[in-house]
């Protein structure tokens, strides 16, 4: 049976539920997340507000949250030309991606998380990738996570699990599945200190968190949120 876990944790909506799921699931939770360069690095800065909001929060799962891991990957950013790696405007490409895929961004990921886990004897990866909302990443689709699954077990020799709660849910289960683990006090967390637009704004404040409003991260947020408040719960 799995007991431990390293979740990667961008300081967002989908990290954050990750989180939760993860420290409510297993018995010793750490959490890694990656310098890039991207436009909206304020979340490297969110992320260690939420840590402390979870501890403070919920201390039923303090105890489970172990050491957290950033690592310095520029090279990411030296070889993307993206919209979240530069400045330019959110479009959609020809080849039918959009211009905010950064290629590679969640193979290499994982597979720095998967040393770190080695390292660390942690048995799951917790990815909050998902295949039901995503914006046409090929690296968040199931086929992707179980072929690296499959891929970092062979290579490092070290049975790995990767784990993707909400491969299968749009953005208001997302919502409610946040609401089903810690309960109108997570809900509020998320709004209040995840960060999640990629123009990485934090003056600007709506009902559902802080952004610009009109990135497609920020859209995607917004719309998931007003079919939570009017839709069913889990």
């Amino acid at each position: 049976m799995h007991k431990t876990a390293l979740v990667l944790f961008s300081g967002g909506q989908d990290s954050t539920t990750c989180l939760a799921h993860a420290l409510k699931t297993y018995e010793r939770v750490e959490t890694i997340a990656f310098d890039y360069r991207q436009r909206h690095r304020v979340e490297l800065e969110a992320r260690l507000v939420v840590l402390d909001e979870i501890r403070r929060q919920f201390p039923q799962w303090a105890s489970k949250l172990g050491q957290d891991h950033l690592l310095d990957l520029a090279v990411l950013g030296e070889v993307s030309d993206t919209s979240l790696t530069r400045e330019t405007a959110f479009k959609m490409e020809t080849s039918g991606l959009p211009n905010t895929f950064v290629p590679g961004r969640n193979l290499l990921f994982l597979t720095l998380a998967a040393a770190v886990a080695y390292r660390r004897g942690l048995q799951v990866m917790v990815t909050g990738v998902c295949e039901t909302d995503f914006s046409g990443y090929p690296d968040c689709r199931d086929d992707t996570m179980k072929a690296m699954q499959l891929a970092l077990s062979l290579g490092m020799d070290h049975r790995f699990l990767i784990e993707t709660p909400l491969m299968w849910i749009d953005k208001a289960d997302t919502w409610r599945m946040a609401e089903a683990l810690g309960g109108k006090a997570l809900i509020d967390l998320i709004i209040e200190h995840t960060h999640t637009c990629y123009l990485g704004d934090r003056q600007h404040r709506h009902a559902w968190g802080y952004g610009c409003g009109t990135c497609p991260a920020c859209e995607l947020r917004a719309r998931g949120y007003e079919r939570f408040l009017s839709g069913p719960t889990l």
